[in-house]
């Protein structure tokens, strides 16, 4: 059951992370000290309550950090390392490109059991 769940969690954070790059919510963040939620939003054009609970969610799955006591939150630089620079060694977002891309095709895959005809790799 604690392989299932922390598999489940690790799944539902995907989506997550690829919107933090889309949406530059990262980077936005990088090297830019701590903020609030509204802070945030107003640096990348988008809405509060939802980069709010965006960011809760962050924190709470150890992407981003959170200092309780001024209720602000921030990417250590460990952090914008992996999150925010495309240009460095350790970049990890694209990464959940392809999770989800596996995600979209597992319909072919499925075929493919049925079949036998395979997946391409394109």
């Amino acid at each position: 059951m604690m392989k299932f769940v922390g598999d489940l969690g690790a799944a539902m954070s995907a989506p997550l992370i690829l919107l933090g790059e889309e949406l530059g919510l990262y980077k936005a963040m990088a090297n830019a000290g701590p903020m609030t939620s509204s802070e945030l939003a107003q640096r990348t054009g988008t809405h509060e309550r939802c980069v709010r609970e965006w960011l809760a969610g962050q924190a709470a799955s150890g992407y981003v950090s959170y200092d309780q006591q001024s209720k602000t939150y921030y990417l250590a630089p460990e952090q914008a390392l992996v999150l925010a620079r495309e240009d460095g060694p350790a970049y990890l977002p694209a990464a959940f490109h392809v999770m989800a891309a596996m995600m979209k095709d597992a319909h072919k895959v499925a075929e493919a059991f049925r079949t036998g005809t395979g997946v391409g790799w394109h």
